[in-house]
């Protein structure tokens, strides 16, 4: 049998995934946003889903007084906090540059900068993590 720690790991980066794709088919009114199953950024925000809901299964099986819980914890704020505040700050920047350059040579050199987070894509990809976290619990007791 797989673990159960694995199958949340799939599960939630699937879901902000396939979120994503949903998310931008609603925006753009196209199909064809096939892209947004696997780029970074854009909501909601996979790594964040993806930590929080092995945090949440680790506090549901473990205890959330444990240690492991904790050291899950801390990972899933690093994460996060790294998605909203160094990813977004280089992805700003990154875009600055793009239109700098672009500018001078006028014309288009690169399609997409690495984009980060805003706190709401990641709280959103958290939600989601609780809740892929909470329901692989139930269906592995």
């Amino acid at each position: 049998m797989i673990s159960p720690y694995i199958v949340t790991i799939i599960a939630s980066w699937l879901v902000a995934q396939g979120a994503k794709y949903v998310v931008a088919v609603i925006k753009n009114r196209t199909f064809r946003a096939f892209r947004h199953f696997y780029i970074s950024g854009n909501m909601p925000s996979a790594h964040s889903a993806t930590v929080v809901s092995v945090a949440t299964l680790i506090g549901c099986r473990e205890g959330f007084g444990s240690a492991i819980f904790g050291l899950a914890l801390t990972l899933a704020g690093i994460v996060m906090y790294d998605a909203v505040m160094v990813r977004r700050s280089v992805g700003e920047q990154g875009l600055a540059i793009r239109a700098i350059i672009e500018a001078a040579h006028n014309k288009l050199l690169f399609p997409r900068s690495a984009k980060g987070h805003t706190p709401v894509e990641v709280l959103v990809g958290a939600g989601v993590g609780v809740v892929i976290g909470y329901v692989v619990f139930i269906a592995t007791r």
